[in-house]
């Protein structure tokens, strides 16, 4: 079956080389017309039938799909604004080809600077492969910002000098950081070139140092190496009922019974969460982490999910923030935001760094609403994420990485 011809095509023309039309037939279409000449009238580029416009052509003179604005051509429209005779973005006369904007070639650029795809103000990726970039476990985190500077070791200066650095019975900086799984050591040298790397505080950019890996504290891009492979890092996502100890005398559900591989390992549980409480906690062997990360000086943000019963009344956020007085002084959350609300019920995500017991509960009782449910969803950079519940994974090396930069080591 043959389609049904369509306008602008060469069918409607007469046989015969076009030398004219036919009796009673129509006019064969001029050189220069608009290409969307139908029947009823003579048509503009993109409209249909007794004047309306064709499906994909905008009302009201907005440019049509597939046009682009700033000057831009449109497809089968030359770029010096010449209209071909015949085309299908020509309307009026030949030459002056309008697509729905204007006039073609009228439309300049905006003068400035090209779009760099950043936000104002936001920092510059480091060039060059990320750190631990072919691991396949665990949240990448980026660089690490703002971090708490170590301190530096003796004789260790910044702006790449290597005095007091260099160990001459130590280890080429290049192959501890390759060993250490941070990327090959070809792309290990270009990041020690790039200035991407420190040693006790003093970025290093000579390849020729040699280093210590069991004092040395490196940083690639703000995150802390670890050469020490005996310490091990782990997320446990508790359920509620379980309480945070490694062994309970009344025989409750306690952490150790959802070990299987690292029963036979000391862990420490790093802070702790009430048995009704659910969530994050981390456990790990270093026990000098353990002791920052629940030191009030640093300060570690922790973020948690409330269900209270609602509604709740408008200013207990600001009223949070500014400071609750409670029986063992004044306590204060750093953020507050509104995630959820249902008919009856109300879910709130606060951040605090306190870590006094069962501060949470014990503000939200404070200002009218006790809590229903509670879920603690990140500590630090590290989150909860997806984890199933009762299940324990093992942290990569860049959250590792984060969490020790996190508190200055």
């Amino acid at each position: 079956m043959t389609q049904a011809p369509r306008s602008g095509s060469g069918r409607n023309t007469p046989r015969g080389g076009g030398k004219g039309p036919k009796p009673g037939g129509k006019p064969a279409r001029q050189p220069g017309a608009a290409g969307g000449q139908g029947r009823g009238g003579q048509h503009s580029s993109g409209q249909g039938r007794g004047g309306k416009p064709a499906p994909g052509a905008e009302r009201g003179g907005k440019p049509a799909f597939g046009s682009e604005r700033g000057g831009k051509p449109a497809p089968g429209q030359r770029r010096d604004g010449a209209g071909r005779p015949g085309s299908a973005a020509g309307s009026g006369k030949a030459g002056q080809g309008k697509a729905g904007q204007g006039k073609a070639g009228q439309g300049k650029a905006r003068p400035g600077k090209p779009s760099t795809g950043r936000k104002p103000g936001a920092k510059a990726q480091p060039a060059g492969p990320r750190p631990f970039g072919r691991e396949r476990f665990g949240q990448n985190l980026g660089p690490v910002r703002n971090r708490p500077r170590p301190q530096r070791a003796e004789g260790g200066q910044a702006g790449g000098s290597t005095e007091g650095l260099h160990d001459p019975n130590g280890v080429r900086l290049q192959k501890v950081l390759a060993q250490a799984g941070v990327a090959s050591r070809r792309v290990c040298e270009d990041m020690i070139a790039a200035g991407r790397v420190e040693v006790d505080g003093a970025v290093v950019t000579e390849l020729g140092v040699r280093v210590d890996p069991a004092t040395a504290v490196i940083h690639v891009d703000g995150i802390r190496i670890q050469t020490d492979e005996t310490l091990v890092y782990y997320v446990f996502n508790k359920p509620k009922g379980v309480v945070s100890t490694m062994e309970d005398p009344e025989g409750r559900p306690c952490i150790s019974d959802f070990l299987k591989k690292n029963k036979d390992q000391r862990l420490f549980h790093v802070g702790r969460l009430d048995q009704a409480t659910e969530g994050l906690l981390l456990l790990t062997n270093d026990g000098e982490l353990a002791n920052r990360l629940t030191h009030p000086s640093y300060e570690v943000p922790k973020t948690y999910l409330v269900q209270v019963r609602g509604p709740m009344a408008q200013g207990v956020g600001a009223q949070m923030r500014d400071g609750i007085e409670l029986e063992d002084g004044v306590s204060r959350v750093d953020s507050f935001r509104l995630v959820d609300s249902t008919p009856g019920h109300v879910l709130v995500e606060v951040v605090l760094h306190s870590g006094k017991n069962r501060i949470v509960r014990r503000m939200f009782d404070a200002v009218g609403h006790p809590v229903e449910r509670l879920v603690r969803t990140q500590v630090g950079p590290i989150r909860l994420g997806d984890q199933r519940q009762g299940s324990i994974r093992a942290l990569g090396r860049t959250e590792s990485g984060h969490l020790l930069a996190l508190v200055g080591m």
